[in-house]
């Protein structure tokens, strides 16, 4: 989606905080990340607004897009972290997040995560086994500390969204089932090292129904309830992320106040802090993804094809989910086309878009695949021997390289 108070066409060329990306691209190279600073905030500033009402701290999805500036960028504003591993919290630890003000999730954390994570003094960890909170447990009581846990609750919800992207659903991986939580109240009462202080879940991303919200809450509520009927004293209700944003503009998101309306009455007065954990709703639609048309080329059955120095190793989603992502021409063109835009990958998923109408440039103009901020970067690989691009904040009309293009050597630099 083109954010028009970020991303907008000016004399006929598209720019992010009135700056020309044809500029910038001339500047840094192809492909290019190129970031809103101001987008981040902004939408931010528009979740805090939301959900004012609450006593809430907001923990940014670090791995939604994990550049060092984003994260920065986000702590600024007041905003903590929401970390998956320990590669994650050391970036967040890097760019100089408070570790009180980080939450570290993960269904699978290692013991060294653990401990790393109980060194660095984070605010939670947020446990989604019984064998997890032994191990958090075990790794406590060697460090002579009390683990501050969170445990995260399977509510059994299956939320519409595609069938990757959800979490609270009883066949996945994630949480513990509630048919597990007299067991693990248990536990608390007799593993000296752990401390239950907070409440968690998380259904799942990309979820336009607010009615999932309200039925999963309900549920974690109904936990609270429990937990302290037995004399546990929950301070954080962690209800996770996964607010929607705009991919096709066919497809508007539900306006992040229409969450609150429903959420924001079932939480008031509980006498708990309200974790929320957006990611992709902060990041998403900060970042625009250049590229340069390399060769245009047409089969015998009259299929246009779009060839791009960008690829799925900058971008998987489309081949991942089947995401859409608006495909738009930097400098605007008069004629159109229906044509595939795809990379040089050698694989038949590498495609941002098929059968799609695009302005028709011409071979070395620059396309921009938009959306390209949340969950694209992250998921990058060098497969094909390729480098990962460069990172580009823009700010005030200022373009500041944040990330280093690859280089050939740093493709083997592991390597013994």
């Amino acid at each position: 989606m083109l954010d028009s108070h970020f991303f907008s066409y000016a004399d006929g060329t598209l720019c992010c905080e009135g700056l020309r990306l044809d500029g910038v691209a001339e500047q840094f190279g192809t492909p290019l990340y190129v970031i809103s600073r101001q987008s981040l905030v902004s939408q931010f500033k528009a979740f805090e607004a939301a959900f004012a009402a609450l006593p809430h701290f907001t923990c940014y999805s670090v791995k939604a897009n994990f550049n060092l500036s984003v994260i920065r960028a986000l702590a600024a504003e007041g905003c903590g972290c929401d970390v998956n591993s320990g590669g994650e919290l050391y970036r967040a630890l890097k760019a100089g997040v408070s570790p009180d003000r980080i939450i570290m999730a993960g269904v699978g954390k290692s013991e060294q995560e653990i401990e790393y994570a109980l060194n660095s003094g984070v605010l939670l960890l947020k446990a989604e086994s019984v064998s997890e909170l032994r191990a958090i447990d075990r790794v406590a009581g060697r460090l002579g500390k009390v683990a501050s846990v969170a445990i995260r609750i399977n509510p059994n919800v299956t939320a519409e969204t595609h069938p990757y992207i959800t979490t609270g659903d009883s066949k996945e991986k994630f949480g513990i089932d509630e048919a597990e939580l007299g067991e693990v109240f248990g536990l608390f009462r007799s593993l000296p090292s752990l401390a239950l202080q907070g409440l968690d879940m998380h259904i799942g991303s990309q979820i336009f129904d607010p009615e999932y919200y309200v039925a999963a809450t309900q549920k974690l509520l109904d936990v609270l309830d429990s937990a302290r009927s037995l004399g546990f004293d929950i301070k954080w209700f962690d209800i996770g992320g996964g607010f929607p944003v705009t991919y096709d503009p066919q497809k508007p998101a539900t306006p992040i106040e229409r969450f609150a309306e429903k959420l924001v009455p079932m939480l008031e007065g509980q006498g708990v802090t309200i974790i929320f954990e957006p990611g992709r709703f902060i990041a998403a639609n900060s970042t625009v993804l250049l590229t340069r048309i390399l060769y245009k080329k047409r089969n015998h059955v009259g299929k246009e094809f779009f060839i791009v120095d960008a690829g799925m190793t900058e971008l998987i989603r489309p081949a991942l989910y089947q995401s859409h992502h608006e495909v738009l021409s930097v400098t605007r063109r008069e004629e159109s086309v229906v044509a595939d835009v795809v990379g040089p990958v050698c694989e038949s998923s590498d495609f941002f878009a098929r059968q799609r109408m695009i302005d028709n440039a011409s071979e070395g103009e620059l396309l921009a695949v938009l959306s390209s901020g949340a969950y694209a970067a992250v998921m990058g690989s060098n497969y094909n021997g390729r480098l990962r691009p460069a990172e580009v904040m823009v700010d005030g009309g200022e373009a500041k390289l944040v990330r280093q293009r690859e280089s050939y050597e740093q493709l083997v630099q592991n390597e013994i």
